[in-house]
């Protein structure tokens, strides 16, 4: 255990969240999510919903401020309008917890899986409720 730092945050996901570069993509992904057909690097937090992973990481990482959509979620098939119950509740975790305001965007479900594939790392939680991906992309830490 360390002082400051969520116990959800295994040591492994720490490492991945350190050795991520500016603009290096992690994924948030639910039970179902198809990980193992999708990443070079998988973490799994068991006992662990997406949501409570979306607030542990972005009280240590920033998010990236260059690009236009630094948060992503999975579009619901069938109703590209639609916004999730979770997707509603990522965005106020966003909202309170990270260092620049970001609207989450959706992407389509095909797209979605084609851009898991270049995250750096995809972390598999035990979200059950549906749609709970996100797409996050890392920003800079400025010097202190």
């Amino acid at each position: 255990m360390l002082i400051g730092i969520d116990p959800a945050l295994t040591p492994d996901l720490l490492r991945h969240l350190r050795a991520m570069g500016h603009g290096d993509e992690l994924v948030i992904a639910d039970a179902n999510f198809p990980a193992e057909a999708q990443a070079a690097r998988i973490e799994r937090l068991a006992g662990v919903s997406a949501t409570e992973a979306l607030r542990a990481i972005l009280a240590l990482m920033p998010l990236d401020s260059y690009v236009d959509a630094p948060a992503r979620s999975m579009q619901v098939v069938g109703d590209a309008t639609a916004v999730p119950d979770i997707v509603r509740e990522f965005q106020q975790i966003i909202n309170d917890t990270a260092d620049i305001p970001a609207q989450i965007t959706s992407v389509e479900r095909q797209a979605f899986y084609v851009q898991a594939r270049a995250a750096y790392c995809i972390i598999q939680t035990a979200e059950t409720r549906l749609y709970g991906n996100l797409i996050l992309s890392k920003g800079v830490v400025g010097p202190t």
